[in-house]
């Protein structure tokens, strides 16, 4: 494991865990740990032995969103930063998740709130501690949405359901999470960390060149026709076609024995 004074880092079977790491202050959103961030990820992307990456906090919080003692410290200073923080560090954040050729697992621990709870939502799978919880205050403090979440919420709930969190900033529990469809599953507090690593270790061990392609596949599929989406299933089988982890599984299948996957 390495350390920094915000994030925590740790591989462990192709699995590489980055945990936010500011606890007494719920995992805020510093400048400090959004660049991190940012550069953490795209060393886990670049990286051809993660396979799979776990983001979650430590303490009380997941991550309760932009640390508002800073912003307003730097708008009371004339500092431009704040005004800037959507385009130089959400936006790429969101972007480092949902790019990534390769499973993004969100271990949501405690509060999620604002852009938080926006970076759970743009993982691929999320777990939820029953302790829990998810919140788009965003209203509270007259803002809009940003970090992706206008597109990724009502794409994980619906329009409807997304509509009344964000203009009615009501938190949901991880109970009513897992109802809506927010989250995936539910664990005890205290079997998150491991439920979360078995998950990501047995992404891991899997295709992850499939695992690309379905991510590419249902983004562009997120966003095309029907005819769309079906020319985009067709390139990606074209390509995965030839893949000697295809070749791997088809030979598993016939030799009646577990495959063993590359990531080619």
């Amino acid at each position: 494991m390495t350390t920094s004074d915000v994030l925590l880092t740790a591989d462990a079977d192709g699995v590489r865990t980055l945990t936010l790491n500011r606890p007494e202050a719920y995992n805020s959103l510093t400048v400090e740990l959004k660049e991190r961030l940012i550069a953490e990820l795209r060393a886990a992307a670049d990286d051809a032995d993660v396979r799979a990456v776990v983001l979650t906090g430590t303490g009380k919080a997941f991550c309760a969103g932009q640390d508002l003692k800073e912003h307003v410290g730097l708008l009371q200073a004339n500092d431009p930063a704040p005004l800037h923080t959507v385009s130089d560090h959400y936006n790429p954040i969101i972007l480092a998740i949902t790019g990534m050729a390769k499973p993004v697992i969100a271990a949501v621990n405690g509060t999620a709130a604002g852009a938080g709870a926006a970076f759970a939502y743009a993982c691929d799978l999320r777990i939820a501690a029953e302790s829990s919880s998810f919140l788009m205050a965003f209203a509270n403090v007259g803002l809009g949405p940003d970090s992706g979440a206008s597109w990724t919420l009502q794409r994980l709930i619906g329009y409807g359901r997304a509509a009344e969190l964000m203009l009615m900033a009501r938190s949901v529990d991880s109970a009513e999470a897992l109802r809506i469809g927010l989250v995936g599953e539910v664990v005890p507090d205290e079997e998150l960390a491991g439920r979360a690593q078995k998950v990501a270790a047995r992404l891991a061990a899997g295709p992850t060149v499939a695992f690309a392609k379905i991510k590419e596949v249902l983004g562009v599929a997120a966003e095309s026709s029907l005819e769309g989406a079906l020319a985009a299933e067709d390139a990606a089988q074209n390509a995965l076609g030839a893949t000697a982890d295809h070749t791997e599984a088809v030979e598993a299948f016939v030799g009646k024995r577990k495959p063993s996957f590359q990531g080619k």
